[in-house]
């Protein structure tokens, strides 16, 4: 994800919303100066203080109670969109109240077009690309986003969308891929391949990744 963002990134301050416990912050904290993040969770901010000391603010509230004290130039949304009930709301008070004139907002999202989701399909473990698992269920998924849903969603909140693309093609479930990358079987060059590969393909990738603006 950080290869996918770094060539959009601008200067100035960063907001990190779902930040659970820190370690995607970690990766951002060598880019930005000034970097907060907002997270429901009492005990991943627990844990998330812990790992970034003071150098990162915290906010310990909801995306709908939370009050931020300025504007954002950029802003980073992974794998959150999902979990959310009304997606179009937060995405118009990020535009509203939390990103600045110049500012860019950064969307990854879990894609129902990723070859293993599709392999799933036709094994009939799930029915149809876009399904809601029992387990995504359990982690709070409201919604599998495909590049026109998550489009839409963008385009209802009045945001403008100024690159879309796919991260990392994946053949692989995310069980599978926790078995194999404790092997040698798989290279760093084969997942740079990957990488390099969604480029190509990005509906066939593992994240959707969208850049907006106002």
């Amino acid at each position: 994800m950080i290869k996918s963002f770094k060539p959009f990134f601008g200067n100035g301050n960063l907001l990190e919303l779902g930040s659970f416990k820190g370690e995607f912050t970690k990766r951002l904290v060598p880019f930005f100066k000034d970097i907060s993040c907002v997270e429901a969770s009492n005990e991943a901010v627990i844990v998330a203080k812990e790992n970034l000391g003071s150098s990162v603010k915290i906010y310990n509230e909801l995306f709908e109670n939370v009050v931020l004290p300025t504007k954002y130039d950029n802003i980073i949304l992974t794998h959150v969109l999902e979990h959310i009930s009304d997606p179009v709301a937060l995405l118009k008070k990020i535009k509203d109240e939390w990103l600045s004139d110049k500012g860019r907002l950064f969307i990854a999202c879990p894609n129902a077009n990723a070859p293993s989701r599709q392999i799933a399909v036709k094994m009939g473990l799930i029915s149809h690309n876009s399904a809601i698992t029992n387990g995504e269920k359990e982690h709070g998924h409201y919604i599998t986003y495909t590049f026109d849903t998550l489009e839409r969603d963008i385009k209802y909140s009045k945001l403008n969308i100024s690159h879309r693309s796919g991260i990392f093609f994946k053949p692989l479930a995310n069980f599978q891929w926790d078995k194999i990358l404790k092997t040698d079987i798989i290279s760093k060059e084969y997942l740079d391949g990957c990488y390099e590969l969604g480029q190509v393909y990005p509906d066939l990738c593992s994240s959707l990744f969208f850049v907006c603006e106002k």
